[in-house]
């Protein structure tokens, strides 16, 4: 071990203490830090990144390690390194700033500030030495340390105008206009432009997974009858199940393809990825009945409780690239390695199955990917079906036995309220469509964590813990709002009153700290948020959706259930606000896309009443639950008397009473039909408003 150490050696991110042993005098952000640059009249360094970040491990190993490195930044320089996933509001800030000045973003990045934390240079990684069109990170370090002394005029005139740049590009300006339906036909064609009809996905290398697109892909299709949209999701969908961008042997996804064919993955794993992609592989299935989408959603969601769960609860937030230095070194394999695990026979069929190769697909060794299904592959091995995935089941066992054997990548176990919030959801909605209790059981314990560990007293959020120590920094809008989302979601799978009594404390607490009185739509960071050199609304969707986007879905959705007309005022103001945006630059807001979505209706609401532990009340809750329905609520409540109270928050359940072992009442726009008694006759029902399908 070095032997130096800094400030970052008490810190509990995982990514901080990487780097508690540099000889840079590394300082997190805080007060502290913030108050030495200015007492030394210095400029700040300011280095964000992540844990399972790729080329923040070589910039560390390049350039923070080097002992001359170090000692020319401690005396020209304050350092301050930060965990983008813990402050994504310094991230946002600083990125934009970084995209101004380049063209282009990403981690890690290295930003040069101001002691009143106004940025005047920046860029991503730097090399040792001049490399790839870059300087040197030294030679960027010297010029920078040598303007501030000679040129500092200069560099805090460009740092005001690059701030004033940064406000501007982070801003959000409303458009005039109604919410129609064609705002969805325009998000329509501008991705049908951008897809790939060869391999799917949208652009080309390196291409990334767009869960959110393909999501609102699946609602276009439906709203439209649009075949198009659905083929669009499908071909995305097998490419990236089929290509090395999906773990073949432990399932989940790696966070990108570096190819435009899905073949060689970035490797690490990242919670938001698996969560929403077993969302969109659940509903996918919903839509077409394809039994592969719902075999991917489930392994996905099975990886996770594997290898990304905590045993009280909570969800990790990352994998790492990197085993022993290499990336990608854990997932790969060779023909040796195959056979000395399988035997001759069985390595033969799993390396026609998985393109295993001697001379490997990626840097020697192979990536495995699936070139065909099941039936192809059995017919081209001649064997029976049943006999084929049998045995692939067995190898795929095998495999996935001898890898645990391997030194696995670094895993990130900082507990993210807002990451958390996305895969309660997956669960959640996994559960209920397929019918999984033990899947809603996952999401129930992650929010009783949350719920109990993550929130001050006075109900506000915390982003972040790690075990053995407290939860930390305030919650942002993203923290809120896919932790609110969450909470219906497993309402919805358990009708239990208790989900939508936190959802409203959130929700409340949500529009108390970040909602714009003024202008409408929520701020990134709340009221009671430290003072930086901006305040976004964070628009856009990212890797995650942006926060205002699930917000709005949110408080649609539980506006429906608790006929809460001021939540659906509050929805409704965010959605005029980024009609701009949503006209403009649809693929940029896909998940306010969806929300707008919903608000445009009909929404369709179903009350279930029953005995819930007759087989007649679940089959009757299973046809609601796994047919596609993306505008509706789901109620419920026994056929006994419940609660006092329930009624009024949940006005849906007033006056509702069982007609037979399980009737359920169907509601829409205001209208509602006439009750339906049993699965029978809801089945029938179901199977003729189908429409898109």
């Amino acid at each position: 071990m070095s032997a130096f150490a800094n400030r970052l050696i008490g810190e509990t991110s995982p990514y901080l203490k990487q780097h508690a042993h540099n000889p840079v005098d590394w300082f997190p952000w805080n007060p502290e830090a913030l108050a030495k640059a200015k007492d030394l009249d210095r400029p700040i360094f300011l280095s964000i990144g992540y844990s399972a970040c790729h080329w923040c491990h070589v910039m560390e190993r390049e350039s923070f390690e080097d002992p001359a490195i170090g000692a020319f930044l401690n005396e020209h320089f304050v350092s301050i390194k930060v965990d983008r996933e813990e402050r994504p509001d310094l991230d946002q800030i600083y990125m934009a700033s970084v995209q101004l000045l380049t063209k282009q973003g990403g981690w890690p990045m290295s930003v040069f500030l101001t002691p009143d934390l106004k940025p005047f240079y920046g860029g991503t990684y730097f090399p040792p030495r001049d490399l790839y069109g870059r300087p040197s990170f030294r030679r960027v370090l010297e010029t920078l340390a040598a303007a501030w002394v000679n040129q500092r005029d200069d560099l805090l005139k460009s740092a005001d105008e690059l701030s004033a740049h940064v406000q501007d590009f982070l801003g959000l300006d409303s458009t005039p206009g109604d919410l129609t339906p064609e705002l969805l036909n325009n998000a329509h064609r501008q991705l049908g432009r951008r897809f790939d009809a060869k391999y799917g996905g949208f652009g080309g290398a390196p291409k990334f997974l767009h869960p959110m697109d393909l999501r609102l892909l699946l609602r276009l299709h439906q709203r439209f009858a649009a075949d198009d949209a659905l083929a669009m999701v499908r071909k995305t969908l097998d490419g990236m199940a089929g290509g090395g961008v999906y773990d073949q042997i432990g399932g989940g996804f790696h966070r990108y393809s570096t190819d435009a064919r899905w073949l060689v993955p970035h490797f690490e794993k990242m919670l938001y990825d698996n969560a929403q992609l077993a969302v969109v592989y659940t509903e996918a299935w919903q839509v077409t009945g394809d039994p592969f989408y719902r075999q991917i959603a489930e392994e996905t969601l099975d990886y996770v409780r594997r290898e990304m769960t905590r045993d009280d609860g909570p969800f990790f937030s990352t994998q790492d690239a990197d085993s022993e230095g290499v990336e990608g070194k854990f997932f790969v394999w060779t023909p040796t390695e195959v056979q000395a695990i399988l035997g001759k026979e069985d390595a033969q069929i799993a390396s026609s199955v998985w393109g295993i190769s001697a001379d490997g697909n990626w840097e020697g060794v192979s990536v495995l990917h699936r070139a065909r299904g099941d039936e192809q592959d059995a017919a081209l091995l001649k064997l029976p079906l049943d006999a084929f995935q049998t045995r692939l089941r067995d190898a795929k066992a095998k495999l996935y036995s001898a890898r645990t054997q391997r030194i696995p990548p670094a895993r990130d176990e900082k507990i993210l309220t807002a990451w958390n919030g996305l895969m309660i959801s997956a669960f959640a909605h996994a559960g209920l469509a397929f019918d999984r209790q033990d899947y809603v059981e996952v999401a129930c314990k992650a929010a009783d964590f949350i719920l109990a560990h993550m929130r001050t007293p006075e109900g506000r959020l915390l982003r972040t813990s790690f075990q053995g120590s407290q939860a930390k920094l305030n919650g942002y809008l993203e923290d809120y709002a896919y932790l609110l989302d969450s909470l219906i979601s497993v309402y919805e799978a358990t009708f239990d009153p208790r989900w939508i009594e936190s959802a409203l404390e959130i929700a409340s607490v949500m529009i108390d700290e970040f909602w714009d009185v003024q202008a409408g739509g929520f701020f990134y960071t709340g009221n009671t948020h430290e003072t930086l050199i901006a305040r976004a609304k964070d628009p856009h969707d990212n890797a995650t959706p942006s926060g205002n986007s699930v917000a709005t879905t949110a408080l649609l959705r539980l506006a429906t259930l608790t006929e809460r007309a001021d939540l659906r005022e509050k929805a409704e103001q965010t959605l005029i606000l980024f009609r701009g945006l949503l006209e403009s630059s649809p693929a940029a807001a896909a998940q306010m896309c969806i929300a707008l979505d919903y608000y445009l209706g009909p929404v369709e609401e179903f009350v279930l009443v029953g005995d819930p532990s007759n087989s007649e009340t679940r089959k009757t809750r299973e046809l609601l639950a796994k047919t596609f329905r993306p505008r509706r609520v789901l109620a419920g409540k026994s056929d006994r008397p419940t609660r006092n109270g329930i009624d009024t928050l949940l006005p849906l359940l007033a006056n509702r009473s069982a007609q037979g072992v399980a009737t359920v009442y169907w509601c829409e726009q205001g209208v509602c039909k006439a009750p339906i008694i049993g699965s029978r006759a809801l089945e029938q029902v179901l199977a003729k408003t189908q429409t898109g399908l």
